[in-house]
């Protein structure tokens, strides 16, 4: 879909046209928990939340849901030829308000305004998907994650979209996208039908609403009657947000999250492999393997293959595997002269290797899956291992920003499947485990 070039200080779609086409449409109802949960909420913006979703941030506080509100900017450049406001007073200005919108609500809700710069969230997209995972953490299943529409045609809140859906990638949340400026530029044909959850909003939801929207002043009425302080949000665009429902996007389609391709595009060598750590590293996983000769290994996360090239000189044959594209190329350069090594691309655990292996090696890379993958590992990577065979486990023990794993959570998640330690290594920065097929 084409989005179009658009202002809000011109005429779009008007709210009677809209309210025409929703009645043409049967909707899906917004499924929410039957036990209350966490939301999270993210907007670009203050304001963006209250007119998205402040019906359903309403709903969920009635319901004993724990609030959490985000917005990535201060909204900083909302009136950018203000002759009475700076950027440093809009951005306190509207901190405030968004904390008394969120009040009126969710009492009690905890907000936080990432002071990113306004317009310019796309600058900022690794910062807002670290603080979004960091918020979710591990227990993303229980999250229900709510951020503006990828499509929604305003820079910043396709960004803060973005990084919502990569967060949730990350955590295993579950995301669901509200549109703000849709109602404004689009049309029925703008609209993916298919994935478009309706939550219905009663009068007190509908009042709590309406007052948050008027917290938010410094939008809804002019700043002054100056030239350039004119309201942004007038009375047309504000009769959107004045139905008796809300809407709400829900996609099935897995987001691209390329940040370890970038990495690699962007280093040759991300990971330092010549370095004394790494080195040392290495040469403690080579010493720890309970046998000098595997006929057929598998190494799951192989980056530019460093670690491939030594367990090469101990296995008949060995596959090695990663999600870069990348990352593959530089390991097939690295690993050239050597007959027995086959790389390949593949992404953990949805693309798993056929065959059965006596050596699997998953080694700085369980940290990199999302909780609901990292089992999906687990379970793939031990049934994959012949009845003496070995499974290799080597991580950092500290947190990767970005990621809501950490080495060891990995590894005791491998350790509650039952399957017996053969060797254990504790080193002060990563932790080592060879461990054999459970009984």
């Amino acid at each position: 879909m084409t989005r179009p070039v658009f202002r809000h200080d011109r005429p779009g779609t008007s709210a009677s046209a809209w309210t025409t086409v929703l009645a043409a449409h049967a909707m899906v109802p917004l499924q929410l928990p039957s036990v209350a949960g966490r939301l999270v909420v993210v907007g670009a913006h203050p304001d963006d939340e209250t007119l998205g979703a402040g019906g359903l941030i309403r709903v969920a506080a009635i319901a004993g849901w724990q609030v959490e509100v985000v917005s990535a900017t201060a909204g900083e450049g909302s009136h950018p030829r203000s002759p009475t406001h700076s950027r440093e007073l809009l951005a306190q200005v509207r901190r405030h308000e968004l904390d008394q919108a969120i009040a009126r609500l969710a009492p009690g809700a905890a907000v936080t305004c990432l002071g990113l710069p306004d317009g310019a969230v796309a600058d900022h997209l690794a910062e807002l998907v670290a603080h979004l995972v960091a918020m979710i953490g591990i227990d993303g299943e229980d999250v229900l994650l709510l951020a503006p529409w990828r499509r929604d045609g305003h820079p910043d809140h396709e960004a803060a979209g973005l990084a919502a859906a990569i967060a949730a990638a990350r955590t295993d949340a579950r995301l669901v996208e509200y549109p703000v400026w849709l109602w404004h530029w689009g049309d029925e044909q703008g609209v993916p039908w298919a994935q478009v959850r309706e939550l219905p909003l009663d009068d007190e939801v509908r009042a709590a609403k309406m007052s948050a929207t008027a917290a938010h002043a410094s939008q809804v009425e002019p700043l002054s009657p100056a030239p350039g302080d004119e309201v942004l949000l007038d009375a047309p665009l504000r009769a959107h947000f004045r139905r008796d429902l809300e809407l709400f996007f829900e996609d099935d389609e897995p987001v691209r999250d390329d940040a370890l391709d970038l990495v690699h595009r962007e280093r040759s060598d991300p990971w330092q492999v010549e370095s004394d750590y790494e080195r040392h590293k290495r040469a403690v996983t080579l010493a720890s393997l309970p046998r000098q000769r595997y006929e057929h290994g598998l190494e799951v996360g192989c980056s530019i293959g460093a670690l491939a090239v030594d367990l090469a000189q101990r296995c008949g044959r060995l596959l090695a595997v990663d999600a870069s594209e990348t990352a593959v190329t530089a390991a097939r350069e690295r690993t050239a002269g050597l007959d027995q090594v086959e790389v390949r691309r593949a992404a953990v655990p949805a693309q798993w290797p056929s065959g059965r292996f006596d050596l699997v090696s998953i080694s700085e890379v369980g940290y990199f899956l999302s909780p609901r993958q990292l089992a999906g590992v687990v379970e793939r990577s031990l049934a994959a291992l012949t009845e003496d065979g070995h499974l290799l486990l080597c991580h950092w023990r500290h947190q990767p920003v970005g990621w809501p794993l950490a080495g060891p959570a990995v590894h005791e998640a491998f350790l509650a499947s039952g399957a017996p330690v053969l060797v254990e290594h504790q080193d002060p920065d990563f932790v080592l485990h060879v461990l054999g097929r459970p009984a």
